[in-house]
This record gives C-alpha cells, structure tokens and sequence, in this order.
C-alpha cells in the first residue's frame, strides 16, 4: 500500500500512479551517475524498486529509489531534488521518510554511492565503507551508448 507524508502543502509519496517518468529521466539522463540513461530503463528500474517522490503542491521536484528485498538489505540510488527548490530541506524530509518506512525497518546493511552528498547521507548513519576491500563491483560507463 503506498505511503503519503504531508508537511504543509508538500508531499512524498511512494504511489507509482503520481510518478512523473518524463521529469525522473529527463533529471537522470543529465546526471553524472545514469547520464544518457534510456527511459525504459528508467520506468524499469521504478517498477521494481521502492521510491519516493517529492511534490510542492502538485507538481513533482524530487525523486529517490529504494532496491531492496526488504528483509536485510537496501540500495539507495537515483535522489535528486530538482535545482530551483533546492535549499528548503526537501532533501532531508526525503531521507527522513526513506528511513523511517515501515518496509525499511530491521536492515542489516544500508548502502549508496555518492560523489558530492556526504553529508546529507551522514547526517542519516551512512558513513566510509569499514572494509572497502571486501567490496568488488563491475561498472559498465558505456551501456547506455550501446543500445
């Protein structure tokens, strides 16, 4: 069932019914981290994730996603708000609902990549890795330009 968060005339809501997939991919495709990403990956990648989305009034002006299989373990990834509502604490309210969703309770492990957001993610327990050496990944920078 989704959730609604209300404060004042703002809200988050984890309803995929009010997601805006133009404004999610048009944010991502022009963002470091999934630049040139193809909207249906984008719309995918939301069907099988848990997100938030931001709203002032109506209109749509933040996002973030959730992957998780909600027993013990959750990826944040894909947060933004956009530029021109920036510095009226969407961000934080963001990550105070994304913490404190009933699903995302009783985690054994939290994780995100970030290269400028430390410390908003800070401010909510994330810290430096303890073992990066323990961590491997595979980073394909060209998927997006092979389709």
């Amino acid at each position: 069932m989704p959730e609604t968060y209300t404060r004042g005339t703002d809200q988050i809501s984890t309803d995929p019914s009010r997601f805006d997939l133009d404004l999610i991919h048009d944010y991502l495709t022009r963002s470091y981290w999934a630049e040139g990403v193809p909207r249906d990956v984008v719309a995918r990648s939301i069907e099988h994730s848990l997100c938030f989305a931001v709203f002032v009034g109506v209109v749509q002006v933040g996002f973030a996603r959730v992957i998780t299989d909600h027993a013990t373990y959750a990826y944040l990834a894909d947060v933004f708000i956009l530029e021109e509502h920036r510095g009226r604490g969407l961000s934080k309210w963001l990550m105070e609902c994304i913490m404190g969703h009933p699903r995302l309770q009783g985690l054994r492990r939290w994780s995100l990549v970030t290269r400028d957001a430390h410390g908003l993610y800070r401010r909510f327990g994330f810290a430096d890795l303890a073992n990066p050496e323990r961590f491997m990944e595979i980073v394909d920078r060209e998927v997006y330009k092979r389709r």
